[in-house]
């Protein structure tokens, strides 16, 4: 998923420096095992934000002075990295690492034969698999093939007006009743029921919609892996996202940045967004301030007074359902081994703490902790300082509940199409965006919920049909 919107949804950074340095230096076409004697790698970062870059590269300064290992950190936007990546394979300058790597891209590389899983799974094993989520593992492996080393999670979330919906005796919007139930009640009065994503050209509107689908158990394929978003559990899915964005929502195309402005603003009770989210709720990130009318004068009135649910259930659904993203390293199929693992061992193990440490809102560690110091990576989250222009710890910005709900969350996230083998279909869908797209012209009058359903279903097997 294109997260950097809610990482600060940036344009490319140094785009050209990328494909100067990432593609055509640093990286050669030869094997791993040829490679071996060079002791210097290429590592692109999606975590390509100037501050972040900054922060990783003091990381990687400390991994070459104590290991002798040289590294080329090279920032690369998330949007752009499946086109940089077949470049570069065609080119035959791969990197050797690539880091916050999202599951659906994982998943393109590994189809494309791009990765070499065995030193993941040799990293995971070093690195002992009873210190991961056992979850993140699971979502990042192909029935016992380890596609990356899991590194860290968002999760995508609904926050609502607590204040309004105690005061208009409200339920949190945990399911699709009670969420339509105040959209409808809350919708008025200079107020939006919700602000919720139709952007057809965004994968956030294709991510808000699975969080609704999977909470109705609406499957992107179903157990035979043919595409079933025409489902009845789907069609129901259609429904509601139709209910709540075009009836109970602000007009026009609502993208991540107008969604979270209206919420920020006072004008919308709900709003589904990420876990990225809690910096800037509590203000602090200046460019992206609460602005409702009691921020003004209190800028905490939104996030003492803003609900989080980390999790849905529709009438088709069985249980509550979490959506989210698991972030990996993966190693290339033509890495120098030795130095790509130390490498990533040293960012899950010495750098970590660093590593998540530059957005723990959106940076849930997925290894808890160490054999010797169980727990202690959950730790250090819970102390970690957020913000950019202003700072605070979690744990004091947010009440423990809340941070017990984001890392239960990681255990509780579901995924369409990975657990069915099915990656690469996926990571192909947030490229052609076909369910994005379906929502933009359901929400904008073009097509019903069920006509958009079985649009959506039929893009999608288009798609896997020109995968095969």
């Amino acid at each position: 998923m294109v997260m950097k919107t809610r990482r600060s949804r940036a344009t490319v950074f140094g785009l050209a420096a990328t494909l100067a340095a990432g593609l055509l230096a640093g990286c050669s076409g030869v094997s791993g095992a040829d490679q071996e004697a060079d002791n210097r790698i290429t590592v692109w970062s999606q975590e390509n934000l100037p501050p972040r870059m900054a922060a990783t590269q003091k990381v990687v300064s400390r991994f070459e002075k104590e290991t002798g290992v040289k590294v080329d950190l090279v920032g690369v936007d998330e949007a752009q990295l499946p086109q940089l990546i077949m470049s570069a394979a065609a080119a035959g300058k791969l990197p050797d690492v690539i880091g916050a790597v999202p599951m659906g891209q994982v998943w393109q590389m590994y189809g494309n034969g791009l990765l070499n899983t065995e030193v993941a799974d040799k990293i995971v094993k070093d690195l002992h698999p009873d210190t991961f989520n056992s979850n993140a593992l699971s979502l990042t492996e192909d029935h016992g093939t380890r596609l990356g080393v899991p590194s860290d999670a968002w999760l995508q979330l609904v926050v609502y007006r607590k204040d309004l919906f105690a005061k208009a005796g409200l339920k949190a919007p945990d399911s699709y009743a009670s969420a339509l139930k105040a959209a409808a009640a809350l919708d008025g009065n200079g107020r939006y029921g919700v602000s919720l994503a139709t952007d057809p050209s965004d994968v956030f509107t294709q991510q808000s919609f699975e969080d609704l689908a999977l909470a109705n158990d609406c499957q992107l394929v179903d157990g035979q892996g043919e595409p079933a978003l025409d489902s009845p559990a789907c069609r129901t899915a259609f429904t509601a996202y139709d209910d709540l964005a075009r009836k109970h929502g602000a007009p026009g195309t609502q993208s991540v940045d107008t969604t979270r402005a209206t919420y920020f603003s006072g004008q919308s009770t709900m709003m589904v967004w990420s876990s990225f989210l809690l910096d800037e709720l509590a203000g602090l990130r200046s460019d992206a301030l609460p602005s409702c009318p009691e921020c003004k004068k209190d800028p905490k009135f939104l996030a003492r007074n803003t609900g989080v649910v980390t999790s849905l259930q529709g009438p088709d659904g069985k249980a509550p359902a979490q959506f989210g993203e698991i972030t990996s390293w993966a190693v290339t199929k033509t890495a120098e081994t030795g130095p790509s693992e130390k490498f990533i061992e040293y960012m899950m193990g010495k750098g970590y703490t660093d590593w998540f440490g530059m957005a723990p809102e959106g940076k849930i560690p997925v290894r808890t902790g160490t054999p010797d110091a169980p727990g202690s990576f959950q730790r250090a989250w819970r102390s970690s300082v957020m913000g950019v222009d202003h700072h605070e710890a979690m744990k004091k910005a947010y009440p423990p509940a809340l941070l017990d709900q984001l890392v239960t969350g990681v255990s509780d996230m579901k995924r369409w199409g990975l657990t069915q083998g099915q990656g690469t279909l996926v990571g192909a869908t947030n490229g052609e965006l076909p369910v994005a797209k379906a929502i933009g012209a359901m929400t904008g009058g073009q097509l019903s919920p069920a006509e958009a359903a079985k649009e959506a279903n039929d893009e999608v097997a288009a798609l896997q049909k020109s995968l095969q």
